[in-house]
């Protein structure tokens, strides 16, 4: 099956080995986003609200590199370290969706990359 590979400067580069998204067909799978800086790969910043902003900010870039925008996106993965940070979660997304919002799911998760306190993937139809 062919497929495309989807790559931006405008998030961070993959530091490992996998892609930061695969187009194929109508679909785009977003590898997980953490709130790395893309211009110097450094941690954004140590509270969440800024953290989680990074990850939509870096989804936002890998989307828009694919042809699509967030209201694209249909299934949504958000791992945090402290689910006390969903509420924010919630609170961003209300600033940057609107409805039909995507399906999600919420997962709480013993550690993430680099320390972080939160990473998202995405799929999104773009038909």
């Amino acid at each position: 099956m062919a497929f495309d590979v989807i790559e931006t400067s405008g998030a961070p580069r993959a530091i490992g080995t996998y892609s930061q998204a695969i187009r194929s067909g109508s679909l785009v799978f977003l590898s997980g986003q953490i709130p790395l800086d893309p211009a110097t790969m450094a941690l954004c910043a140590p509270d969440a609200r800024a953290q989680i902003a990074q990850v939509f900010d870096n989804l936002e870039a890998v989307i828009s590199a694919a042809g699509g925008e967030l209201r694209h996106i249909v299934k949504l993965s958000v791992f945090l370290t402290d689910l006390a940070h969903f509420p924010l979660v919630n609170e961003l997304m209300a600033e940057r969706f609107k409805p039909p919002y995507p399906a999600r799911s919420a997962i709480g998760v013993a550690a993430l990359p680099r320390g972080v306190l939160v990473e998202m993937d995405a799929i999104l139809d773009l038909t």
